[in-house]
């Protein structure tokens, strides 16, 4: 009986030891950017499940711990964060810059910060379901656009349900 403990013993001491030296292990930690990551074709609106891809004019995406959530437009994207239940202390928003980008292919690698951006509303652009809200870096670039397409230049705070209800303009292409 006495040879069964030392056994028995020895297999515990293994197996305490081999717990042991697993939780010695480095902890793998999840890498977490809260950078804007790129649209593919295959994306879905977060709102509407529409393909992105196949609208024109800016998107918005909003980078978030637990994932990104992208949008077909800028006023889909605004009008989900509006909704208290979807303010999360680290998320970060993102618009194209649409004085650096084409309308009808926005380029990437000029995501901005949505809260700093300036936005131009009831313009005749082309977009996605609902308002157009183009979006800048650059007020000038902003009142420009609205110089030249009719509309007028907001930032983040004034944009509220209420904007985003307003019948959108006739939409026609940008030359």
């Amino acid at each position: 009986m006495n040879r069964f403990y030392q056994n028995t013993a020895r297999v515990c001491a293994v197996l305490l030891l081999g717990l042991l030296l697993g939780a010695c292990d480095k902890a793998e930690t999840a890498s977490y950017s809260d950078a804007p990551t790129a649209f593919h074709p295959s994306d879905e609106c977060h709102v509407c499940g529409m393909i992105i891809s196949e609208f024109p004019g800016p998107k918005g995406q909003v980078v978030e711990r637990n994932g990104v959530k992208k949008f077909c437009s800028t006023a889909e994207m605004l009008g989900w964060w509006l909704q208290p239940e979807n303010h999360h202390d680290d998320a970060k928003l993102y618009v194209h810059d649409m004085g650096r980008s084409p309308w009808d292919a926005p380029n990437d690698a000029y995501l901005i910060d949505a809260k700093t951006a300036f936005y131009v509303i009831g313009t005749n652009l082309k977009g996605a379901m609902g308002v157009v809200l183009a979006s800048f870096s650059d007020q000038q670039a902003a009142e420009k656009l609205a110089t030249i397409n009719g509309g007028r230049v907001l930032r983040f705070a004034d944009i509220d349900q209420a904007v985003l209800q307003q019948q959108p303009a006739m939409h026609h292409d940008m030359h």
